[in-house]
């Protein structure tokens, strides 16, 4: 089986998998206890508005109707609007709004672990034993033990506005470049208030410009709260990392190789590296479904008005619309990871052939 063969028949299977979870989601949103109508009105509403309201909706409609609405809106990628955070707008349009903050966070909560947790574990694998190997060990059992919304409050509990600095008297974000200088004041929420353009530190309707300034100050903004992200991943990476290695180091075709007489560097990074890297494969992966889940929990806390603040607002007001689009958007992402995950193993590990 080719590999484009193989990739089609992945997509066909996540097919049923899809239908599933959007009928899941359907039978969430329309059967428990959240009520659209309860949070636009209130609760001194009238019986009669309350009907009106309904009816507006589409809520009176019989529930097969509603469920074959919702499930073509999914399909057609016609998303609907949102009915109670902000009535009127396409969930499309604040997707492209909310968006870019969640990347961006994204972009620094991956760019960390890969960058730091994969070679401090292979580091430590490279060099057992010794007082490298036992401080990152401990760092990674550390890191993997604090909860997200426990290590988001203590960030914000040492580095948050306050009038004589944080916990230890500084202000992390007077450090470097003057976050009020270039882009306000920040209110409750930080990269809230910028948009896309500002974030990246970068203009486009006059053509590419690039503003290192502001680049520092968004990277300096979003920096806490992808370190609290990307904690986990970078814990699990560094530990997988180090066993990867250390039974990558001792298995017959480096002995082989070392009998060989090549070089050290040349068996780490021909031989060592490569397959050390099969088992954080997943992991790696898997950080996508890390930054769904936990980017909920980080921008709630750390005020960013990214999708995950979106999702968190959608479902506690029972913007239903908006809430079960954005599921249907994780969905996606977490099923096109899963492929890509395949993939990668196929690339990695020429042992793992299409047909198994």
């Amino acid at each position: 089986m080719s590999r484009w063969r193989y990739f089609i028949k992945r997509v066909l299977l996540s097919i049923p998998v899809l239908f599933l979870v959007m009928s899941l989601i359907f039978i969430i949103l329309r059967m428990g206890p959240l009520d659209p109508v309860a949070a636009l009105l209130g609760p001194e509403s009238s019986g009669a508005q309350t009907a009106q309201i309904r009816e507006q909706l589409g809520l009176n409609e019989p529930l097969w109707r509603q469920y074959l609405d919702f499930m073509w809106g999914l399909l057609t990628f016609d998303l609907g609007q949102s009915w109670v955070i902000q009535p009127g707008r396409t969930t499309n349009e604040l997707l492209v709004s909310y968006a870019p903050r969640t990347l961006w966070l994204g972009f620094w909560s991956v760019l960390l672990p890969l960058f730091i947790g994969i070679p401090l574990g292979f580091y430590a694998g490279l060099n057992p034993n010794s007082w490298g190997d036992y401080v990152a060990s401990f760092g990674g059992i550390v890191w993997l033990a604090m909860p997200n919304f426990w290590l988001a409050i203590m960030a914000l509990a040492i580095l948050r506005r306050t009038d004589g600095g944080g916990l230890f008297g500084f202000d992390w974000y007077t450090i470097g470049p003057n976050v009020d200088s270039l882009i306000g004041p920040p209110p409750t929420n930080f990269i809230g208030i910028t948009d896309w353009a500002s974030v990246a530190g970068m203009a486009i309707p006059a053509g590419f410009y690039f503003d290192f300034s502001l680049f520092l100050v968004a990277a300096k903004v979003i920096l806490p709260p992808a370190i609290v992200l990307g904690s986990a991943s970078m814990a699990s990476e560094l530990r997988i990392g180090r066993t990867a290695v250390l039974e990558t180091i001792n298995s017959n075709y480096v002995e082989t190789a070392r009998a060989k007489g090549l070089s050290e560097r040349v068996i780490v990074w021909k031989h060592v590296f490569r397959n050390a890297l099969i088992p954080l494969v997943p992991i790696i992966t898997n950080e996508a479904f890390l930054l769904i889940g936990g980017s909920v929990i980080v921008e709630v806390i750390f005020g960013i008005n990214g999708i995950g603040s979106l999702f968190f607002n959608a479902a506690y007001q029972a913007d239903l619309p908006l809430a079960g689009s954005l599921i249907f958007i994780f969905t996606l992402i977490i099923i096109f990871m899963n492929i890509i995950q395949d993939l990668l193993y196929t690339v990695l590990d020429p042992r793992v052939g299409y047909d198994q």
